[in-house]
């Protein structure tokens, strides 16, 4: 599989990151967020050599990786995507009084890390196709609860300044509960996806 997609992708990934630090809005609060970003430039760096996915799959975690670079920047809280889509036109609708911007990703969380996790599935758990499927559902829910866990955890070693910047609850007491609840609400999309595109393929929906 020739790797230039790859490296352009990453490369694109790369300069979005560098924009980010540039004048930082949060300083602290943005490095604070980077452990997850560490991961993903790890999980794609050692796939240009290891050649583990597919270039969707590839696409699919960098795309996720840079709206978490984006989030992390404005601390997910202030994110100004009502002012970016106000260039393009009455976005009136979209005023309201809590930034969507962290909803937004948590939901695709359950979509862009899909392919990615399917194909790991495939690879290392079952050939099946559907059961491949149904294992990479079970995986973004466990991920998204262990993240909300994480940020629960941070609560009781950080100050309560520090944790609402980095949770980003904006006062939601059903936060936690409403981003895992569209994780799952992404993941389920992708997953009817993969089984519908398996049915119409193979002519039959458990096929292997």
């Amino acid at each position: 599989m020739n790797n230039k997609f790859k490296i352009v992708v990453l490369a694109i990934t790369a300069l979005v990151a560098i924009v980010t630090y540039i004048n930082p809005v949060f300083p602290r609060e943005q490095f604070l967020q980077q452990a997850g970003t560490v991961l993903l430039v790890a999980l794609l760096l050692c796939d240009l050599r290891k050649r583990w996915f597919s270039n969707l799959a590839f696409l699919g975690v960098a795309l996720f990786l840079i709206l978490h670079l984006l989030g992390a920047r404005y601390i997910y809280s202030y994110v100004p995507y009502q002012e970016w889509l106000q260039c393009l036109g009455d976005w009136e609708w979209l005023h309201t009084s809590r930034n969507h911007y962290d909803r937004l990703v948590h939901l695709l969380f359950g979509v862009f890390l899909f392919p990615a996790l399917v194909e790991f599935s495939r690879r290392r758990v079952t050939s099946r196709q559907v059961m491949a499927v149904l294992v990479a559902w079970l995986l973004v829910q466990a991920g998204s609860l262990i993240y909300e866990l994480f940020e629960w955890g941070l609560t009781l070693v950080l100050s309560p300044e520090d944790a609402e910047g980095y949770n980003g609850q904006q006062g939601d007491l059903w936060d936690a509960h409403k981003d895992m609840a569209l994780a799952m609400l992404g993941s389920t999309v992708a997953a009817g996806y993969y089984i519908v595109r398996s049915s119409l393929k193979r002519g039959k929906l458990f096929a292997e």
